[in-house]
């Protein structure tokens, strides 16, 4: 195959299409059928705990910490193989590595019951792995493949993709959840539950059939082509300790991953919370209308997030990057406080367009300013390892603080509205940012 050059319309769509691959995970599992599935777990065996390690744990704080977890395992590993990546130069086989660890996890959760909880969890643990560990290598590739002036609307473009690609297979999974006889399945709560399983090993199936283009056209990756010794094992720390001393010398960079790390800590933190906040604060009347209501949310989200994406590359060409994100920002912190408020399936369905809407664009341009901030280098993955290892952690902190609050207060509610202080401090942050 003939090395496609860089900024080559053909490259960044090959690139872009893995946000078509891979998204199905972060809608399907993270976010849609699989919360929705391990709630409905716990309330059909009529249990609110498990068993674990000699001691009962309640359902929606193992999920949370074992998410906590994975994130932090990924913390870890990405600096160390980025490192690796860049040394030996295939980042390509990294990044394959990691897609296919997440898919086959997802096909292994069609196991998942209270019976097997270890081998459930650790299904769970390596999708997320697998799903994060290689996004870290995809994100890398942006300086790689895309001039400047080409990455924000390439970024935007591999979001809509991955949102429209992801909604078309929550599509179909929801009509199997919804009419589980029509495929054959059987009738009711059980072959809802049994739809739900299947949609996992669609999951799977999906991610890697569709990640075969991207694979096939994006370049091995740039290095110094050498294997890995003892000391190119450590090479990464070695490489995040350069990026993290650079910044001192590139206030713009950063004062703005700082922001970055801020506000994701909100941003990430709902959209992780999210489906849980619906299925536990909202009243939606029964089970079945409270099913099709969280994954009819998340379909509006996912559409409209599509626009979004697209309204905010726009935004971004007219009044620029840091702009933007404070504008997204001071959204999020609109969202929070009427979140607080919500108590019905109208008010949550109205919050969702709203989410989806600044969700993308957030994402998007998060991305690709940090992207345009960057030294000319050829570490590309060390620098979007730190990003990633940035994201990561502020995932871990917000986690954490969101649950310590609910669990203190008793309710969501305020767990959601002091995630405004995250917006908040962002936002001050972001007016900071050097605009040359």
């Amino acid at each position: 195959m003939a090395h496609l050059p860089k900024g080559s319309k053909k490259l960044l769509n090959a690139w872009a299409f893995y946000d078509w691959a891979n998204s199905v995970y972060s809608l399907v599992i993270a976010s849609a059928v699989f919360p929705i599935f391990y709630a409905a777990l716990f309330n059909s065996a009529g249990i609110e705990s498990v068993t674990i390690l000699g001691g009962q744990i309640r359902s929606t704080p193992l999920i949370s910490y074992t998410t906590a977890a994975a994130f932090l395992v990924v913390s870890f590993i990405a600096p160390f193989l980025s490192g690796i990546a860049d040394y030996i130069g295939n980042k390509k086989n990294f990044m394959k590595f990691f897609c296919y660890l997440g898919a086959l996890s997802c096909i292994g959760l069609y196991f998942f019951s209270l019976e097997r909880i270890y081998l459930s969890l650790l299904f769970y643990f390596f999708g997320l792995v697998g799903f994060w560990g290689s996004v870290v290598f995809y994100n890398s590739y942006l300086p790689d493949i895309a001039f400047p002036e080409q990455q924000d609307r390439i970024s935007a473009k591999g979001y809509s993709l991955g949102y429209i690609g992801s909604v078309l297979l929550l599509v179909f999974n929801l009509a199997m959840v919804m009419f589980p006889e029509t495929f054959g399945l059987a009738e009711g709560g059980a072959g809802s539950m049994q739809a739900m399983r299947i949609s996992f090993i669609t999951v799977g199936v999906w991610w890697i059939a569709f990640s075969q283009y991207s694979f096939y056209h994006l370049p091995k990756g740039t290095g110094n082509n050498a294997k890995i010794h003892r000391h190119v094992l450590f090479n990464g720390f070695k490489e995040l300790r350069t990026v993290y001393r650079s910044l001192s010398e590139n206030q713009k960079l950063k004062r703005y991953l700082t922001a970055f790390f801020i506000y994701s800590m909100a941003v990430q933190t709902i959209m992780l919370v999210a489906t849980y906040f619906g299925e536990k604060e909202i009243n939606w009347g029964g089970d079945d209308e409270k099913t099709t209501g969280l994954i009819l949310s998340i379909l509006i989200i996912q559409l409209l997030a599509v626009l979004g994406a697209f309204l905010t590359s726009r935004a971004s060409a007219k009044f620029g990057n840091i702009y933007t994100l404070i504008i997204i920002n001071f959204i999020w912190i609109a969202i929070c406080i009427y979140a607080y408020f919500m108590e019905t399936s109208i008010q949550f369905y109205a919050a969702a367009g709203v989410v989806g809407l600044v969700m993308g664009g957030i994402q998007a341009l998060s991305r690709s300013t940090y992207s345009k901030f960057l030294p000319e280098t050829r570490d590309t993955t060390s620098y979007f390892s730190f990003y990633d290892v940035s994201e990561k952690i502020g995932i871990v902190i917000g986690m954490l603080i969101y649950g310590f609050i609910d669990q203190i207060t008793g309710s969501m509610r305020n767990s959601v509205l002091f995630l405004i202080v995250f917006f908040g401090v962002g936002v001050i942050l972001l007016f900071r940012v050097p605009k040359k």
